[in-house]
C-alpha cells in the first residue's frame, strides 16, 4: 500500500512541479499594474492552469487505473461469498412415488451459506486454476423438522477451454502497449498546449506590437499635423500637403482604436486559456532563438518512428483486429471444455461434525460444441474480421506515411525559418533608422509627405514581419517536438524529461 501510494504522488508530482516552478517566479511575473510573460513562463503557466492540461491528465490517469486493473487481472484474486440469511415459506409442488402424484406441500426453512474462493489465471493457456472452501447450514420447520450442516473443506481445481480463444494472451500483448501508448499521448498533450500557449503567446504579441506601433504612429501624426498648421501658416507647405497630415493624423487614430480593441481580444483570448483572471493586464517579452540549432530529418523521422503515440495507436488497433479474427476463428471450430477438482466434503447434523472425516471428491466435465448448420455465420463474422484487419493495416500505413510528411515537411520549414528570422531582423533594423531619418528630414523641409507615409509602412511592415517570423519559428520547433517527442535543444526523448521529474518526486 506503501508502495501504490508513492507511486500515485510520482504520477502527480509531473503536473504539480510547474506549480511550483511559478510560484518561485511569480515575484518576476508583476511590474506595476501588468504581469510579465515570456515563452517559456507561458508555456508553464498552461502546463500547470489550462483547462486543456486538466483534461490531459485526466485521460492520462484513466488510463493508468485501466493497466493497474490489468495488472491485479495477473494475480490471485481472493473472493469472500455469504448469504447469512435466507428464509422460505411457501406452496411449492413436490412430487410424491407412493401415490405417483405431483401435489402441492408447504415449505418452510432457513439456509445460510459462505465460502472463500481464490482464483488465477493462467494467460500461456488461457485457464483458471480456483481453490475454494464453502460451508452451508439448512434448516427445515414443520412436520419434519430437521438440521444440516455441509461443508467442502478444501477443493482445488482447473478450467480450460482447450480449443477456444485465449484472451489472456492477447490482453497480455495490447494492455502493456496500450500504457506506454497512454504516456507517450500525455506528453504529446503536454506538447499540444504548449503549442496552443505558443499560438495564444504570438496573437497577443502581434497585437501588443501593433497596438505601440499605431501608438507612436497616432503620436507623431499628431506632431506632424501640429509642424504643418505651423509651417503651412507661414506657406511653407502647401494647402494639399496639410489636408494629407491631416487625413494621416484621422487614419492613425482610427488605427488606434481598432488595435486597441484588437489587443484587448487577445489579451482575454491568452487569459482564458491560462485560466487567468479575465481582466489580467498583460505584457510580453518576445523570445529569442537558438541561432546555432539544426535539426536532421532522418533523426526527427528516427524519433517519431519510436515516440509518436499516433503510431503506437496504429500498432495497437493491428493487434485489436488480429484478435478478433483469433477470437472468430476459434468461435468457428468445434469447442472443448475440461474442468477438474479434486478436495472432500461432508454433511452432519451438527456444526462440530461437519468437518469431522470428510470423504473425497471429484469432479471431472468435458464438454464438446459442434458447430452443424449456422448457414455460415461464423464464416461471415470470420471474413469480415478478415476484411477489417486488412483495412486496419491499410490506414495504418497510409497514416504512418502521413506522420513522416508531416515530419518532414515540418523539419524543412523549421531550418528556413532561422534564415528568415535574421532577414526579418535586419529588415527592421533598416526599416526604423530609415524612418527615423525620413521624420527628421521632413521636420526640417527636406522630405516630402509621400516619402514620409511609405517610410512609416515600412517600419510597420517589417516589425510585423519580425513578430511572425519568430512565430513561425517557435510553432515549427514545438510541432516537431510534439510529432517526435524529442528534445532537439538538449537531445534526449522528453519522456526522459518526465522520468526525471519522477524521480525527484519519488
Amino acid at each position: 500500500m506503501v508502495i501504490h501510494f508513492k507511486k500515485i504522488l510520482a504520477i502527480t508530482g509531473i503536473f504539480l512541479l510547474a506549480a511550483g516552478q511559478i510560484k518561485g517566479q511569480n515575484s518576476d511575473l508583476r511590474e506595476g499594474s501588468h504581469i510579465i510573460l515570456t515563452l517559456e513562463q507561458t508555456i508553464t503557466l498552461a502546463a500547470d492552469s489550462s483547462l486543456e492540461a486538466f483534461r490531459s491528465k485526466n485521460l492520462y490517469m484513466a488510463s493508468y487505473w485501466g493497466y493497474r486493473a490489468f495488472k491485479a487481472g495477473r494475480l490471485p484474486s481472493l473472493t469472500l461469498n455469504l448469504t447469512p440469511g435466507e428464509y422460505n415459506n411457501t406452496i411449492r409442488e413436490r412430487y410424491t412415488s407412493e401415490e405417483n402424484l405431483d401435489i402441492y406441500r408447504q415449505q418452510q426453512s432457513f439456509k445460510a451459506s459462505g465460502g472463500v474462493q481464490v482464483l488465477q489465471n493462467f494467460d500461456l493457456l488461457g485457464g483458471t486454476f480456483f481453490l475454494n472452501s464453502d460451508l452451508n447450514y439448512l434448516r427445515n420447520y414443520g412436520d419434519n423438522t430437521r438440521t444440516q450442516f455441509t461443508s467442502v473443506p478444501v477443493r482445488i481445481g482447473y478450467q480450460q477451454n482447450l480449443l477456444g480463444y485465449n484472451v489472456f494472451k492477447w490482453e497480455k500483448k495490447i494492455e502493456p502497449l496500450k500504457y506506454e501508448k497512454a504516456k507517450k499521448q500525455l506528453i504529446q498533450d503536454m506538447e499540444n498546449t504548449a503549442e496552443l500557449a505558443a499560438v495564444n503567446f504570438f496573437t497577443l504579441a502581434m497585437a501588443q506590437a501593433v497596438y505601440d506601433l499605431y501608438k507612436e504612429s497616432l503620436s507623431n501624426a499628431d506632431t506632424l499635423y501640429r509642424i504643418g498648421e505651423e509651417r503651412y501658416k507661414i506657406a511653407a507647405i502647401a494647402q494639399s500637403d496639410l489636408l494629407t497630415l491631416k487625413l494621416d493624423h484621422i487614419n492613425a487614430s482610427n488605427s488606434f482604436k481598432k488595435a486597441e480593441i484588437e489587443l484587448k481580444r487577445a489579451m482575454f483570448a491568452l487569459s482564458s486559456f491560462l485560466n487567468m483572471d479575465k481582466n489580467t493586464n498583460i505584457r510580453l517579452r518576445l523570445p529569442s532563438y537558438p541561432k546555432t540549432m539544426e535539426i536532421s530529418a532522418e533523426k526527427a523521422l528516427s524519433e517519431a518512428q519510436a515516440n509518436n503515440p499516433e503510431i503506437m495507436g496504429y500498432t495497437q488497433n493491428i493487434l485489436e483486429s488480429q484478435q478478433e479474427v483469433d477470437r472468430r476463428k476459434k468461435e468457428s471450430m468445434f469447442n472443448a471444455t475440461v474442468i477438474a477438482s479434486v478436495g472432500f466434503n461432508q454433511v452432519a447434523s451438527s456444526f462440530s461434525n461437519v468437518y469431522r472425516d470428510p470423504q473425497r471428491q471429484d469432479i471431472v466435465s468435458f464438454t464438446i460444441s459442434i458447430p452443424l448448420i449456422d448457414w455460415g455465420v461464423r464464416k461471415g463474422r470470420y471474413n469480415m474480421a478478415m476484411n477489417n484487419l486488412n483495412v486496419t493495416e491499410i490506414m495504418a500505413r497510409q497514416g504512418e506515411i502521413k506522420i513522416e510528411e508531416d515530419v518532414i515537411m515540418t523539419v524543412g520549414d523549421f531550418n528556413i525559418q532561422k534564415d528568415l528570422i535574421t532577414r526579418a531582423e535586419e529588415a527592421l533594423v533598416i526599416a526604423e533608422d530609415a524612418y527615423a531619418k525620413t521624420r527628421l528630414q521632413f521636420m526640417i523641409g527636406k522630405a516630402d509627405i509621400s516619402t514620409l507615409t511609405l517610410s512609416r509602412q515600412r517600419q510597420q511592415e517589417a516589425s510585423k514581419n519580425y513578430i511572425s517570423a519568430l512565430e513561425d519559428y517557435w510553432l515549427s520547433y514545438f510541432k516537431i517536438r510534439k510529432l517526435t517527442l524529442f528534445d532537439f535543444e538538449y537531445n534526449i526523448p522528453l519522456s526522459d524529461k518526465i522520468e526525471y521529474q519522477l524521480s525527484i518526486v519519488n
